[in-house]
């Protein structure tokens, strides 16, 4: 969206991709973040991540717990380590806790909607899952469960790219037919892509964010791809080299001009400050994507012991800290930046917006 309302031209979106003079993209970052400030306010908020399993049935050629990788140590979190995950974040006043997992087939779908009631009734958090591709007897059960928003990337918007990155596993087709059938099912849908992977070209990018505006998701993950040298792509350039000149750089200033882009493209949409920023630029990814259109951070509240192990790209845990004193360092932060922090369910405005025109299902 620009200042008069309209939705930026695929030109626009590609002149600020290749744009590279720090004075011009001031007014980017101004522009996403006056925008997030009218439509989704001031307000920060805080959704607990728990990796759960980081056992996983694909061989994606970007991510270091695919199934390959046997040098990794697997691990699966029992019901009463997530329950206590939860009642940590209840008690450091978030809303909303989020499991995820690789594609474990070993987590069934009715062990998943029996810790989702759990959840549910001894914190009254919001769930969102995001366990990868399932069918649609198991979204249905975790949706009737409680769970109320799910999280499932579609990567790239190029089939070509996404079959490289994605070997085995159903076309690109077929994800963002999952998608639909999610918020078919009365789900918060929430998905994203790979800044930069090898393979990918300014226009795969400009695509990638002309298909948010398209979805309308409540919410946005995106980020800076990190390669991981016990992937495909982190010993090489297995996703197939762009032409010279057209390869999307996997940097943090990269991932800012995509998140500020989905930010005028899809303004009543939450937007994290992801975790791979952060490992991008450890100085400023953070706070960079918090005032260039990001209202959401997600701490990390996985037990130490297993954190390590979920390594989908380089030092993803290297947040030594164990999750209490991780987040009031965390508020700490956030504080320099004048913003409020949420302590509740923080409904994006296209959800509730969309639910005032007609809901398909109430949110539990």
């Amino acid at each position: 969206m620009t200042g008069d309302g309209r939705r930026l031209r695929r030109s626009e979106i590609l002149d600020w991709l290749h744009e590279t003079d720090h004075e011009r993209l001031k007014g980017l970052w101004q522009a996403a973040d006056s925008l997030r400030r009218q439509q989704v306010g001031e307000t920060i908020w805080l959704r607990g991540l728990i990796e759960i399993s980081n056992r996983c049935v694909r061989n994606c050629a970007y991510c270091g717990i695919r199934a390959a990788n046997r040098s990794l140590r697997r691990y699966r979190m029992s019901r009463a380590e997530i329950l206590a995950c939860a009642r940590l974040a209840r008690e450091q006043g978030l809303g909303t806790v989020v499991l995820q997992s690789g594609e474990d087939t070993g987590l069934s779908a009715p062990w998943v909607a029996s810790v989702v009631r759990a959840i549910r009734a001894e914190t009254d958090l919001v769930v969102t899952l995001s366990l990868g591709e399932r069918d649609d007897a198991a979204f249905a059960l975790w949706r009737a469960a409680g769970a109320a928003r799910y999280l499932l990337r579609f990567e790239t918007a190029n089939p070509e790219l996404y079959a490289r990155l994605h070997p085995g596993a159903p076309p690109l087709a077929a994800r963002l037919a999952r998608l639909e059938r999610l918020r078919a099912l009365g789900y918060q849908l929430g998905t994203g892509f790979l800044v930069g992977v090898p393979g990918q070209r300014y226009p795969d990018l400009a695509d990638d964010l002309e298909l948010l505006a398209d979805l309308t998701p409540d919410m946005i993950g995106l980020g800076p791809w990190l390669p991981h040298p016990a992937t495909p792509l982190g010993q090489s350039d297995g996703g197939g080299p762009a032409p010279a000149g057209e390869q999307v750089p996997g940097t943090a200033l990269m991932a800012c001009k995509a998140l500020a882009l989905a930010r005028l493209l899809c303004p009543g949409t939450n937007i994290p400050s992801t975790t791979a920023l952060s490992v991008a630029d450890p100085a400023a990814g953070r706070s960079d994507g918090l005032t260039r259109g990001a209202n959401v951070v997600m701490p990390n509240l996985t037990p130490l012991r297993y954190r390590r192990l979920y390594e989908i790209y380089p030092a993803k845990g290297l947040f030594s800290l164990e999750s209490a004193e991780q987040l009031v360092r965390l508020r700490r932060q956030l504080t320099a930046l004048d913003r409020a922090i949420g302590s509740g369910a923080g409904d994006p405005p296209v959800y509730t917006e969309r639910q005032a025109s007609g809901p398909l299902r109430s949110q539990p």
